[in-house]
């Protein structure tokens, strides 16, 4: 019985499946790649790739199994929990346990300050952060509409968003000379560019706390960005699945405050307006997979909850997570802990990487910060970028993601992630880089390197907030992810 070709699976199989549109090729996901092949280790591998493309949150899991060893009963799988092992295991409700949904709503009010409140009959749960993005474009938008998405921006929405809905995403340029903040000329610029080209744009999606920058959303930004939403009658899906990640000031204001402030007045239409959390980044459970939308739709919450059949948490994780997130004194003791640890893992990299003449965006949030080392590069090109990389990647090796990845209309920003690893790991990967600047600072002349300095001591973050304008060539209408140059 023979096989068939290669070149025969086009005709045998879906468009879906043929058509590359996962984004697997990306130099986000070659980082990954790398890092699989040479995995670093402090004795089996000590030459090895570290992670810092993965924005994983380890830091508090010493919290979390003291939580686990003390409470037992919370799971079905212990001698004091196996008497509701029979029940928990039969349920196949997709609303989900009810005392799971409590559990949740009262989690995203802790991470929010109690500053509001949470319905639990609006929680609609799925397979992680992922499957909550691509249920919502599911229920707002048809193939061929657009959403709107400021840059840089997580490259995996290429595939969330876009793979299997077949809408497009419209990058709405930001730039480094106002650190990066979204703007209301941006968006109209951005929406009359797509509206020209003759596409639909049903909504703007927005990450608050920002992946990749770490930055936070001010109350005025998020004021402009509901007048724009709902001058052009649009959805806004903001995705705050890093939440409980903000370390210092300015406190995190979530778009729930506003629609509760807000709420009866005729300034705002809250069916526009749909929240995507997870537990992957607050909690640092991604393998859970614990996705949630929150939409004050009524209409898109019923469709989603038909949806959420598709990409159930399974009961077992549901009923351990239920007991957990209900802990008020576990989960107060859990946020102020991690903030603690976020804030001196921070500092530590970036008051590092400092030392040596690297800045990067002035950040309060998030489990990476956005690196700057544009003064290395060759030219200001996303190719001169590229080359950068990759030399980090297989000769420093570090794996950072470059900014072209994210859809950044600036060459030379860098992803790095700093909570995924342990003190230890750390230190390597801040003497790698260090190391590698040091060399590459040695073979410049004396005269470029001066004008280097220069230019950094503008740039460095922690000595000055202004930035420097620099020319960005706008992103194209459709986004795929940009590809690695081999």
């Amino acid at each position: 019985m023979g096989f068939v070709s290669s070149n025969n699976q086009q005709h045998l199989l879906s468009k879906i499946a043929t058509d590359g549109g996962h984004g697997e090729n990306s130099s986000y996901f070659d980082g990954w790649k790398a890092y699989d092949s040479d995995p670093y280790h402090p004795t089996g591998n000590p030459d090895g790739v570290i992670q810092m493309g993965l924005a994983e949150n380890q830091l508090c899991f010493d919290l979390i199994e003291e939580w686990v060893v003390n409470n037992p009963k919370a799971s079905i799988c212990t001698a004091e929990g196996a008497g509701d092992f029979m029940d928990t295991a039969i349920f196949q409700d997709y609303h989900g346990l009810p005392e799971f949904r409590e559990g949740v709503a009262n989690f995203m009010a802790k991470v929010r300050g109690d500053r509001v409140r949470f319905d639990p009959d609006r929680i609609v749960m799925s397979g992680g952060a992922t499957g909550a993005h691509e249920m919502l474009v599911f229920c707002l938008a048809d193939p061929g509409d657009a959403f709107l998405v400021p840059t840089p921006y997580y490259p995996g929405f290429d595939r969330d968003l876009r793979w299997r809905t077949g809408v497009q995403l419209v990058p709405v340029p930001c730039e480094s000379s106002n650190h990066f903040k979204i703007t209301g000329e941006a968006l109209e610029a951005a929406f009359r560019r797509a509206k020209d080209a003759n596409i639909r744009v049903k909504g703007l999606l927005i990450t608050n706390p920002s992946n990749p920058l770490g930055t936070i959303l001010g109350k005025s930004t998020m004021r402009d960005i509901l007048s724009f939403i709902t001058r052009n009658n649009i959805h806004l899906v903001l995705d705050e699945i890093y939440a409980a990640t903000v370390f210092s000031q300015p406190r995190f204001t979530s778009i729930a405050e506003i629609v509760e402030k807000e709420r009866g007045s005729n300034s705002i239409n809250t069916d526009l307006i749909h929240i995507v959390y997870s537990l992957s980044k607050d909690l640092g459970f991604p393998g859970f997979r614990v996705g949630i939308v929150y939409s004050y739709n009524d209409a898109v919450t019923s469709c989603a909850r038909k949806m959420s059949s598709f990409g159930l948490v399974s009961t077992q994780t549901q009923h351990l997570l239920a007991a957990m997130l209900s802990d008020n004194d576990f989960v107060g003791k859990f946020i102020a802990e991690s903030g603690k640890r976020l804030a001196k893992r921070h500092e530590d990299f970036t008051k590092g990487l400092a030392q040596v003449g690297i800045g990067s965006l002035e950040s309060n949030a998030g489990l990476f910060f956005w690196m700057d080392l544009r003064r290395l590069l060759k030219e200001p090109t996303p190719e001169a970028e590229l080359a950068l990389w990759k030399v980090i990647v297989h000769e420093v090796k570090l794996n950072v993601s470059p900014g072209v990845s994210f859809h950044c209309s600036e060459p030379g920003w860098f992803r790095v992630c700093f909570a995924n690893m342990d003190d230890d790991t750390m230190r390597v990967a801040l003497r790698r880089i260090r190391s590698f600047v040091a060399k590459r600072k040695a073979m410049e002349g004396p005269a470029k390197r001066q004008c280097w300095r220069s230019n950094l001591r503008i740039n460095l973050s922690f000595r000055r907030k202004d930035d420097i304008a620099m020319m960005s060539p706008h992103s194209p209408l459709t986004s795929p992810l940009v590809r690695a140059r081999t």
